[in-house]
């Protein structure tokens, strides 16, 4: 399940079964139990809809009377007399009298999610005659209706960037995770011969490394998966929040390394170490205040 899509669809869902209902209404005409005029009807909204994936009408008693108007395969020549009675596409529209759009929904044919349009027809006494039902795969109705969405052509462009990005990244940081690894490896396994700085120095550069890898994971996971973001304030700025936690660890390992060097070395260079550790103080309350006042309405204190 595509969770993106579903909160896209979310936003445009109104808009979307405004134009659908708009659509199938305009290419329904007459009150008729004449089943060739049916299928006229069908093709026509089916013509009209070309990201539909199928047509179908249903009685009053929600059994399918044609056989499904598509051009996919494996849905042509079935359906008609299946007993559809139990679909909320049909009884929300006995319930609320008049067109609807159902929510996203897995197809028991194809397992892809899909929703449907349901347009009731009725005689001039007010009796349901038919009930013409409109299949979309959510991807579909989500290029038909909103152009920006994650399945557009620009959605697209911007997954393969992210993607590039991600990789560009993730080697970034392998490389980085490699020369720490190379620079702590140099000594053997003489412990006389190590270096406390060396060793410093190879804190910093793992640290960096699992910062950009912590950065790329978010990046791939939210804007290529399309992983659902939940609403708290550090998932829902996960990327930030994270990669710069990781920033602070780094910077506090480094002036941790710096008052131990300068305690040792050149005590009269200390202030310097304590600079470095006001910085990190203060991007790390500019960090709180920021996760503090971002937090949404839904979380509460």
């Amino acid at each position: 399940m595509r969770i993106r899509e579903i909160e896209e669809f979310a936003e445009i869902r109104t808009k979307a079964r405004a134009y659908l209902c708009y659509t199938i209404g305009r290419n329904v005409t007459g009150n008729t139990h004449n089943e060739d005029l049916i299928i006229h009807q069908l093709k026509k909204v089916k013509n009209s809809i070309q990201l539909a994936e199928v047509a179908y009408a249903l009685d009053s008693n929600g059994i399918q009377i044609v056989d499904n108007i598509t051009t996919t395969k494996s849905l042509k020549n079935i359906g008609k007399d299946d007993d559809r009675s139990d679909r909320a596409y049909y009884y929300r529209t006995l319930k609320e009298h008049r067109c609807i759009l159902t929510d996203p929904y897995p197809s028991l044919i194809t397992n892809e999610m899909i929703v449907t349009a349901s347009f009731p027809i009725y005689d001039e006494d007010d009796i349901l005659l038919y009930i013409i039902c409109v299949d979309i795969k959510l991807e579909n109705i989500l290029k038909m209706v909103h152009p920006s969405s994650v399945d557009s052509f620009f959605g697209f462009l911007t997954k393969l960037a992210y993607t590039s990005f991600s990789i560009s990244l993730a080697a970034v940081s392998l490389l980085l995770f490699v020369k720490a690894i190379a620079s702590f490896l140099h000594f053997g396994i003489h412990i006389t011969t190590i270096d406390i700085n060396e060793i410093f120095k190879s804190t910093i550069l793992l640290t960096l490394s699992l910062a950009i890898f912590d950065l790329v994971k978010a990046i791939f996971e939210e804007e290529v998966l399309g992983k659902e973001k939940k609403h708290g304030t550090e998932d829902s700025h996960q990327t930030m929040v994270r990669f710069l936690g990781s920033i602070i660890i780094a910077l506090s390992i480094e002036s941790l390394m710096l008052v131990f060097k300068f305690a040792l070395t050149d005590p009269n260079k200390l202030q310097y170490a304590v600079y470095l550790i006001g910085g990190v103080s203060l991007l790390l309350v500019s960090l709180s205040l920021y996760m503090k006042f971002s937090r949404t309405p839904n979380e509460g204190d």
